[in-house]
């Protein structure tokens, strides 16, 4: 085990890879069993600097089964116990907190996020499986360090996004650095990795927090800012949804092109063609330095 170790737990958007009920050309590809594609969960990442105290990143709906495909997350020691010692919330998206009610059964941890993800938890009746008593809740506040479990350092940073979508009204701000959205930064050892799985765009202030990591991890939602309309699968752009696009003007290829460090695509729709190997935009963005994140991609550090 190295100074600091992740899993990509799920690398999809949510609804995963492919989603329930989509025949868009991608997810077509999948259910015919084409093998230029893989199945892919939904957006989680686990760290540790140990091998044996592990943050998780992001409770996705699938959390249980990414925990059963990952031999380091399961249970150790007596008849109870595990060794996820915190877990860390970037938003409060569906797809970023539902996975914790498949944390219950009193297993006690940390959960740090910011006021409104926690005000939102805490508003709704149903998280009360989760009793503050066994499952502590630390705010968290941008630009502070927080010592974790294993001799981990957690820094979170203000990402422009929007509101999660069953608050955002009518005419939500996109582009908002006060909205909820956040990076986190995880180090230890003088190693260090960036999580941003949704950012609308990339700020002066982010560029400068990524260039100084090993290993970014960075939203690759769609490839294009209309992918959904192109494919009858939605009314919204990318960025009406909070996510830039990997291509074109203003994408990420584009605002991160001068990055040195790892770059690894997660957090990808279900109808982006970078999830064919093979295809013409998978290799646009492995001929520029990117990675396209698989579930079970172990990086260290």
């Amino acid at each position: 085990m190295g100074r600091l170790t992740a899993i990509v737990l799920g690398s999809a958007a949510g609804g995963g890879f492919p989603q329930w009920n989509c025949r868009c050309p991608v997810c077509r590809l999948a259910w015919a069993g084409d093998p230029r594609v893989r199945a892919r969960t939904q957006a989680s990442l686990a760290v540790s600097a140990n091998g044996e105290d592990w943050i998780v990143v992001n409770a996705s709906p699938d959390l249980p089964e990414q925990i059963r495909g990952a031999p380091a997350l399961h249970p150790r020691g007596g008849t109870r116990g595990s060794p996820i010692k915190a877990l860390l919330l970037t938003g409060a998206e569906i797809d970023q907190i539902t996975g914790l009610f498949s944390l219950r059964e009193r297993e006690p941890f940390a959960l740090y996020a910011t006021a409104s993800a926690l005000s939102l938890i805490e508003g709704n009746s149903l998280f009360g499986v989760l009793p503050p008593q066994v499952v502590t809740r630390r705010t968290i506040t941008a630009g502070r360090a927080y010592a974790l479990p294993g001799d981990l350092q957690a820094e979170f940073f203000a990402v422009p996004g929007k509101a999660p979508l069953y608050v955002e009204g009518e005419d939500p701000q996109t582009m908002s650095e006060t909205a909820g959205t956040m990076g986190v930064e995880l180090s230890a050892g003088g190693a260090r990795l960036a999580y941003v799985p949704g950012a609308a765009a990339v700020t002066s202030d982010m560029r400068q927090r990524l260039a100084r990591t090993d290993v970014v991890f960075f939203d690759g939602t769609l490839f294009r800012d209309d992918e959904m309309i192109a494919t009858q699968t939605g009314s919204k752009t990318g960025l009406r949804m909070g996510h830039m696009p990997i291509d074109g003007s203003g994408g990420s290829l584009e605002a991160l092109a001068d990055l040195r460090a790892r770059r690894i695509y997660v957090h990808i729709n279900n109808t982006n063609p970078i999830l064919v190997q093979g295809s013409p935009e998978h290799a646009c963005v492995t001929s520029r330095g990117w990675e396209v994140a698989a579930d079970g991609l172990e990086v260290v550090l």
